[in-house]
């Protein structure tokens, strides 16, 4: 959501300020599974209208909740609960409408995000699918259909389809979960020695990092059963601490008190460094510097 975006930005780009999330060529949007993704403008589609099926019942209920909303807005914005109102729907059903990639909203997390709508994409639904697949592989690559379908929360087919088109751009890798692929283009990225990595990030819950659904690209990244367990719990996840870019804890705030559970003893060095990076994050509102709290 998009306070843990700007984290996510802060942990990549350097001079992140507060604001950072509310610039201009950032837009929000119900994305993969309905939840709120902070995105580039010029992907609106992306995470939206390619998730949109041919055909069904789903696909009925986009367009007319789409066209229904357009209609009652009327070019204004409004609070997501007063408009399913207006239409005799719940708020949450909305969301249906936002995979025609005409819908658009503002949350910030307190309070109930507000919509409006937008002119509908000028690329097919089949085009947005695609780029959505290569964003996939380009990110979580080497990578295969079935995860992909699950991260984007479209169908098995509609998920196996899009590789099929894609073959030609794509190579087939032996990866430690079995055969997958990968973007040609990427070959040579994946060739190159790793960059260094910095002494300590805080990774927020649902930061692309982590945001893997398939068990077992979570153990690439977490060998440990009950950590993974830790980091990736049923409700909501906390954030993840790095250390030289390694998963080594997990991280909760409440106002100004940050808690870290480290799953090893750290040492000075790399306690000083997430601290520093706690004291480091643009957070608005909290009423003076960040306190972080040990436990292991």
């Amino acid at each position: 959501m998009p306070r843990a975006a700007l984290l996510s930005i802060h942990a990549r780009v350097a001079g992140t300020g507060p604001a950072a999330w509310e610039d201009s060529s950032l837009v929000q949007v119900w994305g993969p599974r309905y939840q709120v993704y902070v995105v580039a403008a010029r992907d609106h589609a992306l995470f939206t209208l390619a998730r949109l099926p041919d055909t069904g019942k789903t696909r009925e209920k986009a367009d007319d909740l789409a066209e229904r909303l357009h209609a009652f807005l009327g070019g204004e914005r409004m609070r997501y609960d007063d408009a399913g109102r207006g239409l005799g729907v719940h708020g949450n059903t909305l969301r249906y409408a936002a995979l025609t990639g005409r819908v658009a909203i503002r949350w910030e997390g307190a309070r109930r995000p507000t919509v409006w709508t937008v002119a509908p994409p000028s690329i097919t639904r089949a085009e947005a699918t695609l780029e959505l697949a290569r964003r996939y592989l380009h990110i979580y690559g080497p990578t295969g259909p079935q995860s992909f379908g699950k991260w984007a929360g479209v169908g098995a087919q509609v998920a196996v389809h899009a590789f099929e088109e894609l073959r030609p751009e794509l190579i087939q890798v032996g990866a430690p979960s079995g055969d997958a692929y990968l973007l040609a283009r990427d070959e040579a990225a994946m060739r190159e020695p790793p960059l260094p990595t910095a002494a300590a990030r805080l990774l927020p819950s649902g930061d692309a990092y982590t945001l893997r659904g398939m068990s077992e690209d979570r153990a690439l990244l977490v060998p440990d059963a009950g950590q993974r367990g830790e980091l990736w719990t049923p409700r909501v996840w906390p954030g993840a601490v790095l250390v030289a870019g390694e998963i080594v804890g997990t991280w909760r705030r409440a106002d100004r008190t940050l808690t870290v559970q480290a799953w090893r003893r750290l040492s000075r060095a790399e306690r000083e460094a997430v601290v520093a990076e706690a004291e480091s994050l643009p957070l608005p509102g909290t009423g003076g510097p960040i306190v972080v709290h040990w436990n292991g």
